[in-house]
């Protein structure tokens, strides 16, 4: 997969997002609706977001970012924290083989450091299988958080200059090629669930001239008819980048 593409003509209408980044929101509110823990709104979560890696494909969507846990997330309470984390480790155990076959490529974004050490062992082994799988990508904001990542960025130009790296200065295409994104295609389209309407740091570099859906459903309700709807609501959209001439062009990854 490569992030290189034709620049579409600004005010232009899109064919179809390829890359689309999910803000997986609602999982408590489902479970207190219902009488049940919050624990299992974040395993019903688990299972809208099979469903909707599952139709991502078939929508002409070849990239999908999703905002797993965030470095804000840390704040919840423990066992809620442990319940996550427990996620992860069995999502993993039973989904890592199958998306190898189906040739998704995994990768995890966001701070290794500080992370449990079997998560941590889990995440390097799942980017590893999957390396090399090329129908689509899968990135996991996991311990991410926008700004985190974006300092991150320039401390990495920071540590090459200094170690005597012809980096040159730090200009918006250097930032941007340090990022945790930066093997994906450019952004197209950021989708929101529960009725929020905001980007929780999310994705803030990449959302500059993404196209931003809200949608009034629970994310463990998601799935691939709501998807659909979200890729509708970006077609019918305008995006002019700024201007009325043509877009800029897209950055190799």
């Amino acid at each position: 997969m490569t992030a290189t593409t034709a620049a579409p003509l600004a005010g232009s209408r899109p064919a179809g997002p390829r890359h689309v980044a999910l803000i997986m929101d609602g999982n408590g509110r489902w479970a207190k609706q219902r009488g049940l823990p919050r624990a299992m709104g974040h395993r019903e979560g688990v299972q809208a977001l099979k469903r909707t890696i599952q139709a991502a494909p078939d929508l002409g969507i070849e990239c999908l970012t999703v905002f797993g846990f965030s470095t804000e997330n840390w704040a919840r309470p423990e066992e809620e924290v442990s319940d996550l984390m427990g996620l992860v480790r069995s999502y993993v155990a039973s989904d890592l083989n199958r998306l190898d076959r189906e040739g998704v490529r995994l990768r995890i974004l966001g701070r290794r450091r500080g992370l449990p050490s079997d998560i941590a062992a889990i995440i390097e082994r799942a980017e590893a299988q999957t390396a090399n799988n090329d129908r689509f990508l899968l990135q996991v904001a996991f311990n991410y958080g926008a700004r985190a990542d974006v300092v991150d960025a320039a401390q990495k130009h920071i540590d090459r200059l200094m170690a005597g790296e012809p980096v040159g200065p730090i200009t918006e295409e250097a930032l941007q090629g340090n990022l945790a994104t930066s093997a994906a295609p450019p952004l197209d389209l950021i989708v929101r669930t529960s009725g929020e309407q905001r980007l929780s740091n999310f994705l803030l570099w990449e959302a500059a001239y993404a196209e931003l859906v809200f949608q009034d459903i629970l994310w463990p309700d998601y799935g691939p008819q709501a998807l659909a709807e979200a890729v509708a609501q970006f077609g019918g959209r305008e995006r002019r980048y700024g201007g009325l001439q043509a877009a800029p062009a897209r950055v190799a990854g």
